[in-house]
């Protein structure tokens, strides 16, 4: 077995001094922020209230999302103005299933109905609904359905070769229909109100302090995670080719590489990172609506990735944390 640091995920984390800071504060808040907000006194100056708990969490499902953008922008070249589709899509797995595990404790009483179909006369719950009672299968489809609407869509446009501004143009596109689509109430989804009213996940209040600590946790976990993941495709030869792809893509097609393999690749898993991140924002801020749809939305992703450091990784997730707490001002 070779000893040699400079090959393997270990080699690459070795030789990522900023990444390795960047996953050190992202494991002291994990840590401290549970701690000054659990263990600390309400009344001392040190306690870290709720709102607190719950902003941080949401800034880390943002660092995520950026980061997701950064893997196909920074090193791919593939500037996606749709990246919200997918992490509305996860948002929306995630929402059907804190929806229906409110059971007869909603406003009607159903408890095979959620509230916004008993409102709008709905008689049975739709086929698409079925499984998401199950918190795997909920979890399954926060991966699949982002992953599987962006391999179609990338597989279209990339066997096509469409590049550049053409392809942000069609993935805004992609993002305004899903944001038309969802806004209507014959779909299922809560039209214009989306799902909200959220009681329990895995059984527990959501309200509580320790859900929300957990949470927290959480979302800090999975933009670790996420960010050893892109660390690794980037550094490795895959990574090198990604680089080339961005580069001249025309050179490194000559040389005999299947270009619309290696992005159609990235893409997805970038659409999966982003969906995760929809998952975990949504039982935090309490609700899913058709607004995370907006063009407006995916654009600001890509302000975030510029502002931190396009191609760096860890400044995506600053540039998010970032442009987020400036807008509380």
């Amino acid at each position: 077995m070779s000893s040699d640091r400079s090959t393997g995920l270990i080699g690459y984390l070795y030789a990522d001094r900023g990444g390795q800071i960047f996953l050190a504060v992202l494991a002291a808040v994990a840590i401290i922020a549970p701690l000054l907000h659990l263990a600390v006194p309400a009344a001392s100056p040190l306690h870290m209230p709720t709102w607190a708990v719950a902003l941080i969490g949401k800034y880390l499902c943002y660092a995520l999302l950026a980061l997701s953008v950064d893997l196909i922008w920074g090193f791919c070249g593939i500037l996606s103005l749709g990246q919200g589709a997918f992490f509305g899509l996860g948002g929306y797995a995630m929402g059907m299933y804190l929806m229906r595990q409110i059971g007869d404790r909603g406003v009607y009483g159903n408890a095979d109905l959620p509230d916004f179909m008993v409102f709008l006369n709905w008689k049975e719950l739709p086929w698409y609904w079925y499984g998401f009672d199950s918190f795997p299968f909920a979890a399954l489809m926060v991966f699949v359905v982002p992953g599987v609407l962006a391999f179609v869509f990338g597989w279209l446009t990339f066997r096509s070769r469409v590049t550049g501004v053409y392809f942000s143009i069609i993935s805004q596109a992609m993002v305004y229909a899903l944001l038309l689509a969802f806004f209507r109430n014959d779909m299922g989804f809560g039209g214009n109100n989306g799902l909200t009213d959220f009681k329990d996940l895995l059984g527990f209040d959501l309200r509580s302090d320790g859900m929300r600590s957990a949470l927290l946790v959480a979302s800090a976990i999975a933009l670790g995670i996420g960010y050893v993941i892109c660390r690794f495709i980037v550094s490795s030869k895959l990574g090198r080719v990604l680089v080339g792809i961005r580069d001249a893509e025309d050179r490194v097609r000559f040389l005999g590489y299947r270009v619309e393999q290696y992005k159609l690749f990235v893409f997805t898993v970038s659409a999966m990172l982003a969906g995760l991140a929809g998952a975990l924002y949504v039982p935090q801020v309490g609700i899913i609506n058709p607004g995370e749809f907006s063009p407006a939305n995916s654009i600001e992703i890509v302000i975030w990735v510029a502002i931190g450091g396009r191609g760096s990784l860890y400044g995506a997730a600053l540039g998010a944390v970032l442009v987020n707490y400036g807008k509380t001002y």
